[in-house]
């Protein structure tokens, strides 16, 4: 489909009725999806942001792109009363009968409005929409208030197959043919994306250990950007750093045949990592601006640690007996902090862990999702921050990775001992070593600020299992009882 035919397909869209009729299908389907942040609390209905058709409604598959925020009852800190709350982008087909294939993207059927005696599903577990929206960024169409671009530079075939990544994850993801693989958020922010602005950075600074955007899509609004998707090349035959460990863990915990082994195991690949995230951090320093933190900075940086900290003690029970130690990591902080000591503070990955690191099968290691925590303000994640901070996210999975038992299905649960006693240990050393061939610096050289940043992840991961995942607990709480007891 050309740039032309985009434009000539789509339509206005009758915005009030489309969004009543979907409103009762919406608040049943939207909860129940991986990347939908407000879970626990009742969608109360929505507000439409923006509608454009992609593909006409009219036609025997239409192709619908919202941006729909919903509505939910405050929390109990916030007070009584319902707020307009996160942003999402949501693709959605229209087709007046689903085929067998597609039943499991199913939203429901519409009864009344513009869609009436239609199916509504997730577009994007359909190839058909998939081809257009790849389209688009090729021709770097205009649809509405969206805007599809790309690097010239780079080459992008319409004729790539597309296919849905079903893993879990915070977003939903596309890969077309194993060359590229398109990241379209979900909770949409207005301002600059880390998950675009930094990938690009480092293109230009030439650094290699992540894959450059190829293309990517936004919409303006109220004279505001959005950033909706990224389109990058895709490392074929490559494994994350989450199941790579767990792998290698496997072989370590059995018995060698010939009752001997080489010692490497995973070690060299800790290493190799350290030294791609030191490279990526060292490429980020020279490109954008760098700050000195001192006294003041750092008080407030120990203040937020400590308001973190007495906060999950509250929410979870098994961890205040530890929080009178725990609390000691920060007051060591803020007292070298107070002494003079100060720190520089520079761009960084923001959510660093082995799930968010690719081995290519030429064993060269790449770091994507730039995006930082999506729950945190865009403009908290765009702070320059120590690079310990990365670094504590990382050590933190080498000890989830330590705990992971494989389960029935080809995933993790955890496990109460680590089938490799010192694995994480060593693996954590190895990581540090190779950041320091590279930076110049060991990370270890700095305990008090890598303790803190450490003990800070520990104890936000006790929140999030608590919530989310008790069987998981004992992985953080292991990490608490240790980081507690530290001097």
């Amino acid at each position: 489909m050309s740039e032309a035919a985009i434009h000539s397909v789509t339509a206005p869209v009758a915005r009030p009725e489309l969004l009543a009729s979907l409103d009762p299908l919406l608040r049943e389907w939207l909860p129940r999806q991986r990347w939908f942040a407000g879970k626990g609390r009742p969608v109360t209905g929505f507000s439409l942001v923006t509608a454009n058709e992609l593909l006409p409604s009219t036609a025997q598959l239409g192709l619908l792109h919202l941006l729909v925020r919903a509505h939910q009852p405050l929390t109990p800190a916030q007070g009584s009363g319902t707020q307009p709350g996160d942003c999402y982008q949501l693709l959605i087909g229209v087709r007046e009968a689903l085929p067998p294939h597609l039943a499991p993207a199913l939203i429901g059927h519409v009864e009344e409005g513009p869609l009436a005696g239609h199916t509504v599903y997730e577009a994007l577990h359909d190839p058909r929409p998939a081809d257009v929206l790849l389209e688009a960024l090729r021709t770097r169409a205009r649809v509405g208030e969206l805007r599809f671009e790309r690097d010239r530079r780079q080459e992008i075939r319409g004729d790539l197959i597309p296919r849905l990544i079903t893993a879990e994850q915070s977003n939903s993801s596309l890969v077309f043919g194993d060359t590229f693989i398109l990241k379209l958020l979900r909770r949409i922010v207005p301002g600059v994306n880390p998950d675009l602005e930094l990938p690009l950075t480092l293109a230009r600074e030439g650094c290699p250990r992540v894959p450059a955007p190829t293309a990517w899509m936004a919409a303006d609004l109220d004279e505001e950007t959005y950033v909706l998707g990224v389109l990058q090349p895709y490392v074929q035959g490559a494994v994350d750093g989450w199941e790579l460990a767990l792998s290698e863990l496997a072989k370590e915990s059995e018995p060698a045949e010939d009752g001997c082994r080489d010692g490497e195991g995973f070690t060299g690949e800790a290493r190799a990592l350290g030294r791609a995230t030191a490279e990526v951090h060292t490429a980020l320093a020279r490109a954008l601006p760098t700050v000195t933190l001192g006294h003041v900075q750092m008080e407030r940086l120990v203040d937020g640690m400590t308001e973190r900290l007495a906060a999950a003690a509250q929410a979870v029970p098994a961890l205040r007996p530890y929080a009178a130690g725990l609390r000691t990591a920060f007051e060591a902080l803020a007292d070298v902090a107070s002494e003079g000591q100060t720190w520089t503070a520079q761009r960084i990955h923001g959510d660093l862990h082995l799930g968010q690191c690719l081995r290519a099968p030429s064993g060269e290691w790449s770091l994507i999702d730039f995006e930082g925590e999506p729950s945190k303000p865009l403009a908290e994640r765009r702070m320059p921050q120590p690079p310990l901070r990365d670094i504590a996210g990382m050590l933190r999975s080498f000890d989830y990775a330590a705990h992971a038992v494989p389960g029935a299905l080809g995933s993790a649960r955890a496990g109460a001992v680590p089938p490799v006693p010192d694995w994480a240990d060593v693996c954590r050393a190895a990581y540090c070593a190779g950041y320091a061939e590279v930076a110049g610096r060991d990370p270890r050289a700095d305990p008090v600020l890598l303790r803190a940043y450490e003990t800070d992840k520990a104890i936000y991961e006790v929140l999030y299992e608590a919530r989310h995942r008790p069987d998981w607990l004992p992985v953080p709480m292991a990490a608490i009882r240790r980081l507690a007891a530290s001097p």
